[in-house]
């Protein structure tokens, strides 16, 4: 599960699973940074090495939620908070998703936001497959990628269409079922 640290989206709480279900990734807008094999750290890298090479996760969900302060700080274009500026750096990686959509334009901001929080989540599914051996383990049918969204004032659950790209509200009744006992 990669999500955002949000505290308002919790995934343990929002899968209602119990400890050692879930290993979880959290970090600033749910982002998941392209494969680069170089001599920096990669603490998104190093856990997805781990969940797939040492745990062998058969499903990496990839968590999305309304109103991520991090989107809305990309879109706002803040100033850095620090000279070394580690969160707008972390932000630039954004940009594809924001490329995707195209410009805010006429759009509400709030609709203009969710459209980016939700490319953003299908932006972190594609680097996903920019990992080799995740890629051939996806290819392959052993893993599978899931997109998902969480409204954090409606506490409605939304998932990825892989073909359309589309996200769908889970039903409550569905919501129970997939995830009573979750088993990924």
């Amino acid at each position: 599960m990669i999500g955002c640290c949000d505290s308002r989206c919790s995934p343990e709480v929002i899968f209602n699973s119990r400890p050692g279900e879930l290993f979880v990734v959290r970090n600033i807008a749910n982002l998941v940074p392209p494969y680069a094999p170089d001599a920096q750290a990669h603490g998104v890298s190093a856990a997805l090495e781990f969940g797939v090479m040492a745990l062998g996760v058969k499903h990496i969900v990839v968590l999305g939620h309304a109103q991520c302060g991090g989107i809305k700080a990309f879109v706002e274009d803040a100033e850095p908070l620090t000279p070394g500026d580690f969160i707008g750096n972390w932000m630039k990686l954004i940009t594809p998703a924001a490329e995707k959509i195209g410009p805010r334009g006429s759009r509400p901001v709030d609709k203009y936001l969710t459209l980016l929080e939700q490319a953003n989540v299908a932006l972190s599914l594609d680097n996903l497959m920019t990992f080799p051996r995740l890629r051939s383990k996806v290819e392959r049918g052993d893993i599978r990628l899931h997109g998902a969204y969480f409204g954090v004032a409606t506490g409605q659950l939304s998932v990825r269409d892989p073909a359309s790209g589309e996200f769908a509200q889970v039903a409550a009744d569905e919501y129970r079922r997939l995830f009573a006992r979750p088993n990924f």
